[in-house]
């Protein structure tokens, strides 16, 4: 007979599969996994540390950059934890934008997680169809703040700016021309609520495709069905939170359980999980997707209907309009001193937590009365799920530590931080 031993492989960090910076150490008894090791610092930032360095409205731009793939919704949760300790108002027409970008980052995260997992396991299609609609969405955050990505859009008191009345179009080029160039720019005649609202109309059509691909598609059940399965008393025991907590059956979820914004207002479903396997998870976010479609729609109908201010005009906090720091010395006045020196919060501590596309993404500060935290603490979903890796993988094979990692949907900027 001949001798087994185990082994010791190094899974990542520079694996497709990894997603960026992932090291796992894997203890295998010929391919079944006895032992995962996540590994993680390779990414540190230091988020939490520059933020305490810096006046709080400074810090904004940070928070996109912790979870990439949901940029807003990170801003979101920042801003609200600096709205409570300073007491300030928020605009309604400010609170419907933001729930419903929050909305549009949802879908933009659970694409990306859908396009990425799929991939991974081995269906290439769904990738390409997913970045299609990706690219519409990303078109929205370039609309309201100049940047496909980091936006910087949500304020202490609101929004950065309201949305605008036009759209960009594509241009001629030797790529389009002629009706294919019609044809795209089709749904940029008019304002960009206009174009969300087209984009609502048709996205359940394509999300109907991606079931069509994968739902009863027979390699992709054979590779999540059964796999990574997480019971509801466990899920709540290791920390998770949003889909990988209501895919194991529990019905979780702030935006109904601690409405914020204007949630409470709005109609929408909680999707959940019977079984707590990677294909539930798979259903949850599926059904997610059509959940926050229904919401954007909601949103665009009472934006169209109620113009009005989008951030408060408290100006100790926010800036004057470029128009009265040209004219008014009070407003330039403000204007310096805001982009100076920031603002003092009160002595107080507050934890301020938002529905993140990953789970619940919390913001925990303290303020000592200066104009910077004394102390910035990130609750990221991500971080909670990496740590049940080696319960999920035991006893698997190594292909499915790909599909585990797929169906935790890790971003390594907010687990490392």
């Amino acid at each position: 007979m001949p001798e087994i031993r185990n082994y010791t492989l190094n899974f990542g960090p520079q694996h497709p599969s990894a997603h960026g910076v992932l090291r796992l150490v894997l203890e295998l008894d010929g391919e079944t996994i006895v032992r995962a090791d996540p590994h993680i610092g390779l990414l540190h930032r230091g988020t939490e540390k520059l933020a305490e360095y810096k006046p709080y409205n400074q810090s904004i731009g940070y928070m996109d950059r912790l979870d990439y793939v949901s940029m807003m919704a990170n801003e979101h949760a920042y801003v609200m934890a600096i709205e409570k300790m300073l007491g300030v108002e928020v605009p309604e027409r400010a609170q419907y934008i933001r729930v419903m970008f929050d909305e549009i980052t949802r879908i933009l995260n659970h694409l990306m997680w859908l396009g990425a997992h799929a991939l991974d396991i081995g269906a290439m299609t769904v990738f390409l169809y997913a970045f299609r609609e990706r690219e519409d969405l990303m078109d929205c955050y370039e609309a309201v703040s100049g940047a496909r990505m980091h936006a910087t859009y949500y304020r202490p008191g609101g929004v950065y700016r309201d949305l605008p009345e036009t759209m960009a179009k594509y241009s001629e080029s030797k790529w389009h021309s002629g009706k294919k160039l019609d044809k795209l720019n089709e749904t940029r005649e008019g304002s960009l609520l206009d174009f969300i609202e087209a984009f609502t109309e048709r996205f359940p059509g394509y999300v109907d495709e991606y079931e069509t691909l994968l739902t009863d598609n027979r390699i992709w059940k054979q590779r999540t069905v059964d796999i990574g399965i997480v019971s509801p008393e466990r899920a709540l025991q290791l920390g998770f939170s949003g889909p990988m907590l209501r895919g194991s059956g529990i019905e979780w979820d702030l935006r109904k359980k601690q409405p914020y914004e204007v949630y409470d207002r709005l109609d929408f479903d909680i999707p959940v999980g019977k079984t707590g396997d990677t294909y539930d998870r798979y259903l949850v976010r599926v059904a997610e997707m059509r959940e926050s479609n229904k919401i954007i729609k909601q949103c665009v109908k009472w934006l169209k209907e109620n113009p009005g201010p989008v951030i408060s005009d408290n100006h100790k906090v926010t800036p004057p309009s470029r128009e009265d720091a040209k004219s008014n010395m009070e407003a330039l006045i403000h204007h310096f001193k805001l982009f100076t020196e920031g603002y003092t919060i009160p002595t107080s501590e507050v934890y301020s937590a938002v529905e993140h596309p990953k789970g619940e993404f919390g913001i925990y500060m303290v303020s000592d009365g200066a104009n910077k935290p004394y102390r910035m603490k990130v609750r990221a979903p991500g971080f909670a799920h990496l740590a049940s890796l080696e319960e999920m993988t035991k006893g698997h094979m190594i292909a499915d530590v790909v599909s585990i990692i797929g169906t935790q949907d890790i971003v390594f900027g907010e687990v490392d931080r």
